[in-house]
């Protein structure tokens, strides 16, 4: 596996079934299930942001994430990161590798931290994942998120300090 900058030309429709795929389910991210394909180019393709994907030997893309700034101006020293890994692959260790990745390319970019604004608190395999890469819960937003199927639930606000190790 390997992490390479997307090709917003090439990777459109590969990118585009891993993130409709991901938020149909309507349970781990804010977009709208029926987000229209044309939309993602804001949503993941923007000029403000990287846009990475993981992709195997063949070149076969297993997962995709963004890294851009959390704030403007005088908040622009922290990095945002969104991760998404197709269905078919999960398991695989794409997500670890992407959060791997980010950390290392946050670093280079010079961010002070990363910091995820909303984590839906019942996607706990992100959760542990995130915590494992050292990234703690400093904030819930109680019902910050209308589950498709749980209606609402806590979100949380994680943060890693890039200063320290």
């Amino acid at each position: 596996m390997k992490i390479r900058k997307a090709d917003p030309v090439r990777d459109y429709d590969k990118v585009w079934e891993i993130f409709s795929a991901v938020i149909k389910t309507g349970d781990t991210y804010v977009f709208d299930p029926s987000t229209p394909k044309e939309a993602m180019k804001q949503h993941w393709f923007a000029s403000y942001m990287d846009t990475f994907v993981a992709v195997d030997d063949d070149d076969n893309i297993l997962g995709t994430y963004i890294i851009k700034q959390n704030q403007i101006d005088l908040g622009n020293h922290i990095a945002n990161c969104s991760y998404m890994v197709s269905p078919h692959y999960q398991g695989r260790g794409a997500g670890k590798f992407m959060c791997a990745h980010s950390i290392e390319f946050a670093r280079q970019k010079k961010y002070l931290g990363i910091q995820f604004n909303i984590v839906i608190s019942t996607n706990t395999n992100a959760v542990k994942l995130w915590e494992r890469f050292g990234f703690e819960i400093i904030g819930t937003t109680p019902s910050g998120f209308r589950h498709k199927e749980l209606g609402l639930v806590d979100t949380y606000i994680m943060f890693k300090d890039l200063r320290a190790g």
